[in-house]
């Protein structure tokens, strides 16, 4: 049994684990390990939005940041989603992820000059950008074989960890953990810069990315999944979309992977922003959007038990100020970030 955190990034714990040494989780689930020498990640999500049929300055767009992605210091590993948001605004996402910032810096400011820096008909694009050092993030998966995310370049996985399937478990496994509350300062501002809207966020914002890939399963394990499970994952997913603000979910996206050719593939994840990892901790032990997916959830694990071939994921950050980047052109006021800040008085 191993420890979420890396032999390299122990340090002297100040703050105490939920769960005693000798803990032993019920089943076993792995972490992403990077090398030593990796010290800072980056997720940078970058997104187009519509109304209705997309319309060709979308598709235009989508092909150029491709295009990018495929140039000189493009990303190690990038994937697209979309979803239909709260205004009924189509948004398609690529997420893409660098675990060199040298590379990641020279690659970004003329790609950021040609998605955001100017307007293009009938579209909005946006750009949301976490670079945070590896002592500020974790991940977790339900089995090996096929990483999702920042963990695809990661160096490989570990073996069974110890710090999981339990409440308290996601703060266990970030390494700044081990002395630090990571406590949220100062409030979301709005900065404008001609037509487009930064938003300036605070220390210690947190980030969800959580998946689900039900391509292996077969047709009666699919069945169960699809009318027991997702539903339920749905109305939770819908519930932070459109009512997140009160506890602390500043936005939320529940969107489905596209796979080549742009076709929905049976991949998806919600992404959301968090005023804290306190917040998220508390919708996810007590609300009751969360403990009906944590029951349907137990329920479809303990019906199929070891056979079940459903693979969950995800990686959670809690990002420093300096560590963030928020851009937003002609997008509607409750995108991304924008939701966080009273765009209409600013």
């Amino acid at each position: 049994m191993e420890s979420a955190i890396p032999l390299h990034l122990k340090t002297q714990r100040t703050r105490h684990k939920r769960v005693p040494d000798d803990y032993q989780p019920p089943y076993p689930s792995f972490v992403a390990r990077y090398k030593p020498g990796v010290v800072r990640v980056v997720m940078a999500y970058f997104g187009v939005q519509y109304r209705d049929v997309a319309p060709a300055a979308a598709m235009e767009a989508l092909a150029a940041i491709g295009e990018r992605f495929a140039g000189e210091g493009g990303p190690t590993h990038w994937d697209r989603a979309h979803y239909v948001d709260q205004a009924g605004y189509t948004n398609v996402v690529s997420a893409a992820y660098w675990d060199d910032i040298a590379r990641f810096d020279a690659w970004f400011e003329p790609s950021r000059e040609a998605w955001t820096g100017k307007g293009r008909e009938e579209i909005g694009t946006f750009i949301e950008v976490l670079r945070p050092a590896v002592a500020r993030h974790e991940t977790l998966f339900s089995s090996l074989g096929r990483p999702e995310g920042v963990a695809v370049i990661a160096d490989g996985m570990s073996g069974e960890v110890q710090e999981h399937a339990y409440w308290g478990g996601m703060r266990d496994r970030i390494p700044l953990s081990q002395s630090d509350p990571m406590t949220p300062g100062g409030v979301p501002e709005l900065i404008r810069d001609g037509a487009r809207l930064r938003v300036k966020a605070h220390d210690n914002l947190c980030l969800i990315r959580s998946g689900q890939d039900w391509s292996d399963t077969e047709a009666s394990e699919r069945k169960l999944y699809l009318d027991d499970v997702e539903p339920v994952l749905r109305e939770g997913m819908d519930f932070l979309r459109d009512d997140g603000l009160v506890i602390g979910c500043y936005a939320n996206r529940y969107m489905q992977v596209l796979a080549a050719g742009s076709r929905a593939s049976e991949k998806s994840y919600g992404q959301s922003w968090w005023k804290s990892l306190a917040a998220l901790e508390r919708w996810a032990e007590s609300h009751p959007t969360h403990v009906k997916i944590f029951g349907a959830a137990m329920k479809y694990l303990s019906t199929l038990g070891p056979s079940a071939k459903l693979r969950l994921y995800h990686e959670v950050t809690v990002a420093a100020a300096d560590e963030q980047f928020f851009e937003y052109l002609s997008c509607h006021p409750k995108t991304g970030m924008l939701a966080a800040v009273q765009s209409a008085g600013a």
